[in-house]
């Protein structure tokens, strides 16, 4: 079973995304700030990272570059789910590695499992 880690401060937002996630036939589980998010990136290898960038501990940015500096877990796609829409914050993240940009308002969950889907080639 694919494994997805979602890195958000919003405990609300990873318990109903969460749910979908699963329901989607996903293994799931979750950090609320960046730093715990690396160490569960190091222990657990997900097979994809859903990422929120307005983090406590370490920002999202942060998270990325790391996640994408370290050999170990560069391959792993990333997707940044955030409410930041500036093209400066879309570019920065891009530039990063991210692979996806989506805007929170901007998909339902259904929408956010198809997009993992269509990565992972599930």
């Amino acid at each position: 079973m694919k494994k997805i880690l979602f890195i958000e401060d919003d405990v609300t937002l990873i318990q109903n995304l969460g749910e979908f996630i699963k329901a989607g036939g996903f293994d799931f589980f979750s950090a609320t700030d960046g730093e715990r998010g690396i160490e569960l990136v190091k222990k657990e290898k997900p097979d994809l990272i859903l990422l929120d960038l307005i983090l406590p501990k370490k920002s999202g940015f942060d998270v990325l570059k790391e996640i994408k500096e370290d050999e170990k877990s560069a391959n792993i796609p990333v997707v940044v789910l955030t409410n930041l829409e500036d093209s400066n914050d879309v570019e920065k993240a891009l530039s990063l590695g991210a692979g996806a940009y989506l805007v929170k308002a901007g998909y339902s969950p259904q929408e956010i499992v198809k997009k993992i889907k269509e990565i992972l080639g599930k």
